[in-house]
């Protein structure tokens, strides 16, 4: 389905998106950095070139990380929306509870494995995405 469009909001609605075609990636990130962002044991997100992602409500706030990570948050109820690498400019991860619509949207492996909690169970039967930490965090 190339041509496929979803919609998702923050908790409050002011931020609004809309994706156009296929994700590129769905999946569950473990990360510590995602984890404190989130306050959630893991993060779920689905992959998108920015050009498939139209903001149509309010533009989230962006806070930069330091660790090579820019994240994206609504400026009213604080919900998080998305994250984006330094190292990869042609991608933005959206917060995959944010979509209207999961059913089409079943995450596919996991990120970070290493740092998921030992008391987690969650979706077990998919691979591990392969994502390390390089040597900058």
């Amino acid at each position: 389905m190339p041509d496929a469009k979803s919609t998702g909001h923050c908790y409050c609605g002011a931020v609004r998106f809309e994706t156009i075609g296929e994700s590129s990636w769905i999946g569950h990130c473990h990360c510590e950095s995602c984890r404190r962002h989130s306050g959630s044991v893991m993060t779920t997100f689905a992959g998108f070139r920015p050009a498939q992602v139209i903001f149509t409500g309010a533009m989230p706030n962006r806070y930069h990380s330091g660790d090579g990570v820019t994240r994206s948050f609504c400026g009213q109820c604080g919900s998080p929306v998305a994250y984006q690498l330094d190292s990869r400019p042609d991608e933005i991860h959206l917060q995959l509870g944010l979509f209207d619509d999961l059913e089409p949207l079943a995450p596919k492996d996991h990120s970070f494995l290493q740092e998921k909690p030992g008391w987690l169970h969650a979706d077990e039967h998919l691979p591990e995405s392969g994502w390390v930490r390089d040597d900058d965090g």
